[in-house]
């Protein structure tokens, strides 16, 4: 990550809005931000594929459903935040993937300037390719600060994208039984 690139950026910003990056309250924000790209875009840097990999045989083949998944994202449009939970299924063909590699493959794919439309869809297209599961499934609900604190200024609507792929996507009942074990509360 180019760090000074950022902090030289971010300096521009704070002029370009009318304010004196040497002020005291934001000498040190250029830094800040710089560091705080380094976390939230760390994703960039990272390979889902390698979490994923790591799986054991257990001959099981019945759905395995993770959810209430918490995400955080950065709208490729404005830079601003969207964040949610996600929910992730899938039907082992034998092997399982440890559901922490799951979470982790989420939180890779959200950690880069994103849409959440692509998210879900990176979410699934991964987990079908390296798992190899009879199906996978992914539903993503967020909502996103564009659409919040400007724009229509709609705070509490939440999108939601799903991505089915295998089973999920050739039966309705399997679909079913994963938007019901979803959707059911605590």
């Amino acid at each position: 990550m180019d760090t000074e690139g950022i902090k030289d950026a971010v300096e521009q910003i704070l002029r370009g809005v009318g304010e004196d990056p040497r002020r005291e309250g934001l000498r040190e924000t250029p830094r800040r931000i710089a560091e705080m790209y380094e976390e939230i875009f760390a994703g960039l840097k990272q390979d889902a594929v390698e979490e994923l990999s790591v799986g054991f045989e257990e001959g099981h083949r019945e759905m395995v459903v993770l959810k209430d998944i918490p995400f955080y994202s950065m709208c490729e449009h404005h830079l601003l935040p969207f964040y949610g939970t996600a929910a992730v299924g899938y039907i082992p063909n034998g092997r399982v993937v440890g559901i922490s590699k799951i979470a982790r493959a989420v939180e890779i794919f959200a950690k880069r300037p994103q849409l959440q439309e692509r998210l879900t869809s990176q979410i699934a297209d991964a987990i079908m390719q390296h798992v190899q599961p009879d199906g996978v499934a992914v539903v993503l609900r967020a909502e996103h600060l564009c659409m919040t604190m400007r724009g229509v200024k709609k705070p509490g609507a939440n999108m939601v994208t799903s991505a089915v792929r295998g089973r999920f996507e050739q039966s309705p009942v399997t679909r079913a039984e994963f938007l019901s074990l979803v959707q059911e509360t605590r």
